[in-house]
């Protein structure tokens, strides 16, 4: 497209997998139609979490994997926005940026994936023993605490490199667990057995699992002008809540802290938000839950805040604690 604004290309950054590419086109095409006189430019590029795909995530602990190299691309002016996936953002950012835009959320459910030729179709109909590929210790030990008969291993890589480790013949895996959305964005539908929730299988979904976070530099107005249009106000509220309880009970990707929320009443303005703490034997849980009314940002981080307290007095804290304790050294 030829530049007719006067203004250089906005700068995309994104990690280099299929499924973070498709997001962030889904992105630049939403920026696109908002301004059709700019040039947008994705840049992709491999991350931490992806150049070490063996280690098992609990062994990173709270390490920004999936977003430290991209936020020194875009402190350094080398990118002006960022596409993240939101359950990948720490609930800490470097004090430079900024989390300034969720759009609409997919879906934030998990789904189980069986291998390819095998008839099981839901959790239940596994056979004793069965192999799940998960590297999300939250879907495994919610997984323990309701299906003892089953056995985990860690699966890493995008979701192509997961499928063919799963469909792998001689593998050991008889199916995995993944988000629902990451297959739905890049066609794979067609490959999920069952979606899942805390009603069906029993899991609860990961902290803003589904949704999609902008980030910025602070202070970038310009670029916050551009990006503002593609907030949702809905998903906004819900996710600051799933997050500010996560930041309060100071957890992330690699602790076992799942969440649902749902709006009450047709108007939004009444947030139901339950979370479910587990231990890694899924032997021990804290289950609450919680519903104000939230129609500001204040409000929802209040929510987030006062179901972790709940959380914690609930036992939760102690979970955490031992977690943390015993949390393998990575060298």
């Amino acid at each position: 497209m030829a530049e007719t604004s006067g203004l250089p290309p906005v700068r995309i950054g994104t990690r280099r997998s299929n499924l973070a590419v498709v997001q962030a086109e889904g992105v630049r095409a939403g920026l696109q139609a908002i301004a059709p006189d700019r040039t947008f430019e994705i840049d992709a590029i491999r991350v931490l979490g992806d150049k070490d795909t063996e280690t098992a995530l609990y062994a990173f602990g709270a390490k920004s994997l999936w977003t430290s190299d991209l936020e020194k691309k875009l402190v350094t002016g080398q990118l002006d926005v960022v596409v993240h996936c939101l359950k990948d953002m720490p609930t800490a950012l470097p004090d430079s940026c900024e989390l300034a835009v969720i759009p609409l959320r997919d879906s934030p459910r998990d789904a189980l994936i069986v291998k390819a030729g095998l008839p099981y179709t839901s959790l239940d109909s596994l056979p004793q023993g069965a192999v799940v590929g998960t590297s999300s210790v939250r879907r495994s030990a919610q997984l323990k605490r309701l299906h003892p008969h089953l056995k985990f291993a860690n699966i890493r890589g995008n979701v192509e490199t997961r499928l063919a480790k799963l469909d792998d013949p001689n593998g050991e895996f008889t199916c995995m667990i993944m988000s629902a959305c990451g297959f739905e964005r890049i066609g794979l539908s067609h490959r999920l057995t069952q979606y899942l929730s805390s009603k069906n299988g029993g899991i609860y979904h990961a902290v803003g699992q589904g949704a999609l976070a902008l980030e910025i530099r602070k202070g970038d107005a310009q670029t916050l002008g551009l990006i503002q249009p593609l907030a949702d106000r809905s998903s906004t509220l819900v996710c600051l809540a799933e997050r500010e309880l996560m930041r309060r009970l100071e957890g992330g990707c690699s602790v076992p802290i799942g969440v649902e929320s749902d709006w009450l009443d047709e108007a939004g303005h009444v947030l139901n938000l339950r979370a479910i703490v587990v231990s890694l034997d899924g032997l021990q849980a804290v289950e609450e839950s919680l519903s104000e009314r939230v129609s500001e940002v204040d409000e929802a981080v209040a929510l987030g805040q006062k179901l972790a307290a709940k959380l914690v007095e609930a036992g939760a804290g102690k979970i955490l604690d031992k977690i943390n304790a015993n949390r393998p050294a990575k060298t």
